[in-house]
């Protein structure tokens, strides 16, 4: 705890420069360690407060801890709200995430061909909740899947939601930039 205090206090002073614009990627993560879950949500807890107090959104990442984080999020209202990265393709996520005003940034993985409920979930997100990104050096979207994902390859993400919501690549490059500049009030 105390480490992550010390922790906390140099992400504070780095925040202060006004190129910060949000305080993450934060979140939990049980994929690798399940062992340390309470410290996780401690940290996680203790990022919102943070975020709330220097008045910036926040940046989630969840993986394996979909119900701790709604719930976490729920007992613990961030402010400025804030995006779940490269959102998992679960339905109750996105559902209880726009319910609490967050935005979904959509990657790679929509693209892949084994993901069964890509098209169902950008359909749920309306547009003035989407967010695309490249996760990178991960989740190489298709058709470059298992090669370094760079940005160059947001393109994949954006055409498979143009795709699935049947408007032009363009339109979502428009609002998924208007979207980003409206969340980090940049």
């Amino acid at each position: 705890m105390e480490d992550i205090a010390s922790d906390l206090k140099v992400i504070e002073e780095l925040s202060l420069n006004k190129k910060i614009v949000a305080i993450g990627e934060i979140g939990l993560d049980y994929y690798w360690n399940t062992e340390n879950k309470e410290l996780q949500q401690y940290a996680f807890i203790e990022q919102i407060k943070l975020a709330n107090k220097l008045d910036l959104p926040i940046v989630i990442h969840t993986r394996e801890a979909v119900q701790d984080t709604l719930e976490i999020l729920k007992k613990n209202p961030v402010n400025k709200k804030g995006v779940f990265h490269c959102c998992p393709l679960n339905r109750e996520l996105v559902k209880e995430a726009l319910k609490l005003d967050f935005y979904i940034s959509f990657a790679g993985p929509i693209t892949f061909k084994n993901s069964k409920n890509a098209n169902e979930i950008i359909e749920m997100v309306p547009k003035n909740k989407m967010l695309i990104e490249t996760d990178s050096p991960y989740l190489a979207p298709e058709p470059h899947r298992g090669t370094r994902n760079d940005p160059r390859n947001v393109k994949y993400i954006a055409e498979k939601i143009a795709k699935v919501k049947e408007i032009q690549v363009e339109e979502v490059a428009r609002i998924t930039y208007e979207n980003t500049c409206t969340l980090f009030h940049i």
